[in-house]
């Protein structure tokens, strides 16, 4: 197995993982809207990676056989951010035949060394049950605030 960061000759096989990977953590998805992900993601890869989005990759002989993203943001300083540069982690994959085999892990460890090589204040994310383990053993904390994670759904519906 080799580990190692992804380049723009992978966006095919960075598409396909993207896309098992949303349809594991979403569940089955309209073909429509798979269609149109697959559409949107090659310029997206190709603009984005290397800049502010990192990926990496383990290979198994002509395979890719999981991945893990890590997306870098720079918003003004705060005491919880004095350098401004933030990462957050995405698209931890690995094919289902290649599971149980520490490559999360190793995947992460590459992740984590990138954010320091950035000199990142904190790389966040969002576990599932299956991957808390992994990322406690990592050194990641549960985080408690008084803020509540909120979003805003932008909408033709939503008119001012």
């Amino acid at each position: 197995m080799i580990f190692e960061k992804a380049n723009t000759e992978d966006i095919a096989d960075l598409v396909a993982l993207r896309i098992a990977y949303l349809s594991e953590d979403y569940g089955e998805i309209p073909q429509d809207k798979t269609a149109l992900i697959a559409d949107k993601l090659p310029d997206y890869f190709q603009k984005h990676l290397d800049h502010d989005l990192f990926a990496f990759v383990c290979r198994n002989e002509n395979t890719i056989a999981g991945c893990c993203f890590l997306y870098i943001s720079e918003k003004p300083s705060n005491p919880t951010f004095i350098n401004g540069k933030t990462g957050a982690v995405l698209n931890v994959y690995t094919k289902p035949q290649f599971r149980k085999r520490g490559i999360a892990g190793e995947l992460m460890k590459l992740l984590l060394a990138e954010a320091q090589d950035h000199s990142l204040d904190y790389v966040e994310l969002k576990a599932t049950d299956a991957g808390y383990p992994l990322y406690r053993s990592l050194g990641f904390e549960d985080v408690v605030s008084k803020y509540h994670d909120m979003k805003y759904i932008i909408d033709s519906r939503n008119n001012f």
